[in-house]
C-alpha cells in the first residue's frame, strides 16, 4: 500500500465534511482497532473506513466522517477465509451461524471430490436465497465421474465417459468454479487412475484454477499420495492444495517433518503446493470408510448382496482387520458415530460401545458386524481420533499451511457433528496464538486470510486494504474462544464482537443482525 493513499483520502474527506450539509464521505467506520492487515506484519492502531462494501481509508479518519462501530480494544482483520467446507446445503441455512460466530465471511466448498453438479444453478440459489457470507465452489472428480459413469466404477472410463468428464469440468469452471477437487478414498474416484485426473486438471488448469486433493492414503503410504498430487500438478500445469493435511493411524505418527520436506522439495522443483488443516486430533467423514471400497462399488443393493455371501464377507471382514494392523490399531475405539439416521440414539457413541449395546459384546467381529449393520441400514457419519498433536503443531507452523474446518453449516442440537464447523478458527486464536504461544497472532491471521485468498485466487479479499472487500471482523484477542467439544459440540464461538461482509455487519457489537450480504465468489481466469 502507497504510503500516501490514506494522506490523500483523508485530505478528501476532511474537504468533504467541511462542506455544509454534506453527507458523511463513509457508510462505516471502525474506530480505534488494532489492524492486522492480513499480510503477517505487524499490528498498528487505525480506524478503518468502508463505502461501498469496500474498505476506502485506513488510518486517523475525521470524527463524523460516517457511522461508528467502536473497535477498540479489539483486532480489526480480514474476514476468514475457509477454502474447505462442505456445504452445498448453505442455502438451507443461510445465516451460516456457526461460520460467522469464528469470524469466516467467505468459504470454499466443494471439496474431496463432491460438489453440486451444476455450478451456476448454485450459485442463482445462493443468489436468490442470499446467505451470510461469500460462497466459492471447486468442481467435485467424484461428482463427474458419477455423473459419467453411472453406477459401475471398478474400471477405467470410456472415451466417452472421459470426454463428458472433461466437459462438465469445463462448464463448472466457465460458471465460476475456482478449480478441481479429489476425494481419493471415496467413491467412485478411489478406483480412477492418475492419467484420468490429469486430463480434468488441465481443463481446470486452463481456467487458472487449482487442483485440491484429499489423497489417496494420509497414513503410512501418505508420500506416495503426495507423489501423485506432484505428478498431477507438474504435468497438468496447476496449482495444488493438500487437503486437511494429517498423518492418520498410530503407525504414521511423527513423520510431520519428512512429509513437509517433501512438499518443500516440490515447490523447490517449481510448483505451487500449499496445505490446508483443522486444528482437532480427530477427523470427520463417513463410516464407510471402514469399509473396502470395493465392498462398496455398484451402491447399496449389491453391499448387501455381498455381505449376505459367507464367502464375500470373510474376505471383507478380513481385509477390515488387516488395515487395523497395518495402522497399529486393534480396535474401532477411535471410531465415534456422528449421525446416524436408523437410530439417532447411537449418535455420539463409539462403536465398541454400539457393538455391546446392540450385540452384547464388544469383541472385534461384533464391532465389525456392527459397522456392516450400519452400513447395510443407511450408513452414518463418524468422528475419527486418530492423529497426533506434535504432528499437528507440526504442520500448522509451517508457513503454508491455511487454517480450514472441513465443517458444514450446522443446525443446532442435530446429531453429534465435529466440533470443528464451531469452533476451528477460534480455536487457533485462542488455543495456539493467546494459550501455547505457537503461533504470532498476525500469522495465524495471514493463514485464515490472505494465504487463502491468494492459493484460492479470491480477488480483493483477505486483505485489510484500500480497495479490498470489506470483509472484516474486529475480535477480542482475549476473550475469542472454541466453546465446542466432541462431547458437546453445538456450542458457537465467542469473541467475536463484529463481523462484516462486503461492509455490511452481519454481528454487531456480538450479536446476529440478521443480514445476508453474502455473495458467489465466481473465479475468472482473466
Amino acid at each position: 500500500m502507497k504510503r500516501w493513499t490514506p494522506v490523500f483520502l483523508l485530505i478528501v474527506t476532511c474537504t468533504l465534511l467541511g462542506r455544509a450539509g454534506a453527507a458523511p464521505p463513509y457508510d462505516l467506520v471502525l474506530r480505534g482497532g488494532r489492524v492486522a492487515d492480513g499480510t503477517g506484519n505487524p499490528v498498528f492502531t487505525a480506524d478503518v473506513a468502508v463505502k461501498d462494501g469496500r474498505v476506502a481509508a485506513i488510518g486517523r479518519i475525521p470524527a463524523g466522517a460516517g457511522p461508528k462501530l467502536d473497535a477498540r480494544g479489539l483486532v480489526v482483520a480480514p474476514g476468514f477465509i475457509d477454502v474447505h467446507t462442505h456445504c452445498e446445503n448453505i442455502t438451507s441455512l443461510p445465516k451460516a451461524e456457526n461460520f460467522v460466530r469464528m469470524g469466516v465471511t467467505s468459504i470454499v466448498t466443494g471439496n474431496c471430490g463432491g460438489s453440486v453438479l451444476d455450478v451456476a444453478e448454485f450459485f442463482k440459489r445462493i443468489e436468490d436465497t442470499k446467505v451470510a457470507v461469500n460462497v466459492a465452489t471447486l468442481y467435485g472428480h467424484n461428482t463427474a465421474r458419477r455423473e459419467a459413469m453411472g453406477g459401475s466404477f471398478q474400471r477405467e472410463p470410456t472415451e466417452a465417459e472421459l470426454a463428458r468428464m472433461r466437459a462438465l469440468v469445463e462448464q463448472g469452471m466457465k460458471d465460476g468454479a475456482v478449480g478441481l477437487s479429489t476425494g481419493l478414498i471415496y467413491l467412485p474416484g478411489t478406483f480412477s487412475k492418475t492419467e484420468e485426473i490429469v486430463e480434468l486438471a488441465k481443463v481446470a488448469s486452463r481456467y487458472d484454477g487449482i487442483y485440491s486433493s484429499h489423497m489417496r492414503n494420509e497414513g503410512n503410504n501418505i508420500l506416495d499420495s503426495l507423489d501423485e498430487l506432484f505428478r498431477i500438478a507438474r504435468e497438468a500445469k496447476i496449482r495444488a492444495d493438500v487437503s486437511h493435511i494429517k498423518l492418520s493411524g498410530n503407525s504414521a505418527w511423527g513423520r510431520a517433518a519428512e512429509v513437509l520436506a517433501a512438499i518443500e522439495r516440490a515447490r523447490a522443483e517449481g510448483l505451487d503446493v500449499t496445505q490446508d488443516q483443522y486444528a482437532y486430533t480427530a477427523s470427520s467423514t463417513g463410516i464407510a470408510t471402514l469399509i473396502p471400497s470395493t465392498a462398496l462399488e455398484g451402491g447399496g443393493a449389491a453391499f448387501r448382496q455381498r455381505i449376505a455371501d459367507p464367502e464375500q464377507k470373510a474376505k471383507i471382514v478380513a481385509q477390515m482387520k488387516e488395515t487395523l494392523r497395518r495402522g497399529a490399531r486393534k480396535d474401532y475405539a477411535y471410531a465415534v458415530i456422528a449421525s446416524y439416521a436408523t437410530d439417532r440414539s447411537m449418535n455420539g457413541k463409539s462403536i465398541p460401545e454400539v457393538a455391546r449395546l446392540k450385540r452384547g459384546s464388544d469383541s472385534l467381529d461384533d464391532q465389525i458386524e456392527t459397522i456392516l449393520e450400519i452400513e447395510r441400514s443407511g450408513g452414518a457419519s463418524g468422528v475419527f481420533h486418530g492423529m497426533n498433536e506434535d504432528d499437528l503443531q507440526a504442520f500448522l507452523r509451517h508457513p503454508n499451511t491455511m487454517i480450514a474446518s472441513d465443517g458444514g453449516v450446522r443446525e443446532k442440537g442435530e446429531s453429534v457433528p465435529h466440533p470443528r464447523s464451531y469452533g476451528n478458527n477460534a480455536r487457533v486464536l485462542a488455543r495456539y496464538v493467546r494459550e501455547l504461544k505457537l503461533l504470532r497472532l498476525e500469522d495465524a491471521i495471514r493463514k485464515m486470510s490472505s494465504l487463502p485468498a491468494t492459493a484460492f485466487r479470491l480477488r480483493d479479499r483477505g486483505f485489510v486494504r484500500p480497495g479490498a472487500w470489506a470483509d472484516l471482523v474486529a475480535f477480542d484477542p482475549a476473550k475469542v474462544q472454541d466453546d465446542a467439544t466432541f462431547n458437546d459440540p453445538h456450542h458457537f464461538s465467542r469473541g467475536m464482537v463484529h463481523v462484516l461482509v462486503n461492509g455490511a455487519a452481519v454481528i454487531r457489537g456480538g450479536e446476529m443482525t440478521g443480514d445476508r450480504p453474502g455473495v458467489p465468489l465466481r473465479h475468472r481466469a482473466d
